[in-house]
Parts: C-alpha cells; structure tokens; sequence
C-alpha cells in the first residue's frame, strides 16, 4: 500500500443518494475537481470503493 492517497472528485454529488453525498464530504471534498490527499489506510479505502464512480484516486 501507498503512503497517501490523492482522491479528486470528478463527478457531481447532485443525483447521489444522501448517503454517497455524506461520504464524499467526509473525505474532504466540497466542490467539483478539487483534490484532498488522505493516508492510505483501510478506513479511507472503504470510502473509497463506496463512491469510486465519483471520484478518481492516485497512489502517491
């Protein structure tokens, strides 16, 4: 596993279940194409995989 992960959010929250949307705002990330770099770790990496098709990640 990577030390960081570098997570952008790609896609808009505004036709996500209020779930998804309360997931993405945890991991930091407010408005369209911004990015957040977050330790790589198994809590992380489960938000993640819940919004992956919102978001694109790089290990750094």
């Amino acid at each position: 596993m990577a030390d960081k992960l570098r997570i952008t959010l790609v896609k808009s929250t505004i036709g996500a279940i209020p779930k998804h949307r309360k997931t993405v705002e945890a991991l930091g990330l407010r408005k369209l194409n911004k990015t957040v770099e977050l330790p790589d770790n198994p809590a992380i990496r489960g938000m993640v995989q819940q919004v992956r098709h919102l978001v694109k990640v790089e290990e750094i």
